[in-house]
């Protein structure tokens, strides 16, 4: 009799719902705030709200090459796009200005579909934070943290950046290792430099400043395991000297946020799919796993390929790599290990 209830269980978590319907807020777009002006219509400004919306995803989704691709979408097809948005007032009462405060949820499979069309990938960073050295060389001077501009203005340029960028309080034992590689500070390893965050997203940044037209800043990084090294070079266009460090800033942190999306990309046009086990301890194993697997955006869905009354084998359908759905679903407290050649689920409480 207990068998049959696991199989009545079974067919309502996953047969009726068949796909996994994700309650991630990947595709929300909140606190899009719009000025009220003259007689504007509600309509209108939800429209103003709508492009701004629609804009701010693309900036937290996209690359840039593939932001270019959707700057000609008409209004009328990213409309269609949105499934509801949220209004609230808000009022300056110093200038009498009545601004709007939108929040504007995309429809998820829409979007999809759009991307699928034109061949476009989207990131989805499920770690935003990226540890951070930036180091400024100047009169064959190293600068670490003392008298380093870079060090303390690097979180007050760009705000509303998409990663946290974390600087690490001042330790003798980087500025050891940097004055030992001084000569050379693209050899360093970023795990011995961040010995307590080897498993992070890690990033070093040389900034020479050789009083020039144009400088070159490199960069090495560690993102999700992969060690990238790259240099970009920033032109100084008549700017004074802190007009042109904050545009390094700027231009640096945009790059890195580029190369941790490429990191993160989702193609729709390529789906994966792990076939996993997940042994049957108590009911409520099905609904568990049903609601942790709703809060992972890319697990496109979950479907029955067998059971018995030991154990489930499931067939997950998923976008992106394998090992970023391992982290997601390691977040989630889902544990999936591989085991005599099969993949098994287990959870942690």
């Amino acid at each position: 009799m207990k068998f049959y209830k696991y199989i009545f269980i079974i067919i309502i978590v996953f047969f009726e719902t068949g796909n996994v319907l994700s309650n991630n807020n990947l595709f929300d777009v909140n606190n899009i705030e719009v000025v009220k002006k003259g007689e504007i219509s509600n309509e209108g400004l939800a429209n103003q709200a709508i492009k701004k919306g629609f804009n701010k995803l693309t900036e937290k989704i996209l690359l840039t090459d593939e932001k270019k691709d959707l700057s000609k979408l008409q209004f009328s097809e990213i409309k269609e796009l949105v499934t509801y948005y949220q209004v609230s007032d808000k009022k300056d009462n110093n200038n009498n200005i009545e601004k709007i405060n939108f929040n504007i949820t995309f429809d998820k499979d829409k979007i999809h579909d759009l991307f699928y069309k034109r061949g476009i990938s989207y990131s989805e960073i499920s770690d935003k934070e990226i540890f951070i050295l930036p180091i400024l060389k100047k009169d064959n001077r190293i600068f670490i943290y003392n008298k380093n501009f870079f060090y303390d203005k690097w979180n007050e340029i760009s705000e509303a950046d998409l990663l946290e960028f974390i600087l690490p309080l001042e330790n003798i034992e980087i500025i050891q290792k940097v004055n030992l590689n001084k000569n050379n500070l693209l050899n360093l390893k970023l795990i011995n430099l961040f010995t307590e965050y080897k498993e992070k997203n890690l990033a070093l940044v040389l900034i020479e400043d050789n009083n020039l037209k144009e400088e070159k800043i490199y960069f090495k990084t560690k993102i999700l395991g992969k060690n990238i090294v790259k240099n970009i070079t920033i032109k100084k266009n008549n700017l004074n000297e802190e007009e042109f460090y904050n545009k390094i800033i700027a231009e640096t942190k945009n790059e890195i946020t580029n190369l941790v999306k490429s990191q993160n990309l989702i193609d729709i046009r390529v789906p994966s799919f792990l076939n996993a086990q997940l042994d049957i301890t108590k009911k409520a194993n099905l609904i568990e796993l049903n609601s942790r697997l709703k809060k992972i955006d890319s697990i496109e869905g979950i479907y029955v390929q067998k059971f018995n009354n030991k154990s489930i084998f499931l067939r997950i359908k998923y976008l992106g790599k394998l090992e970023k759905i391992i982290n997601q679903l390691e977040n989630q407290k889902v544990i999936l290990k591989f085991i005599n050649d099969q993949w098994s689920i287990k959870f942690i409480k």
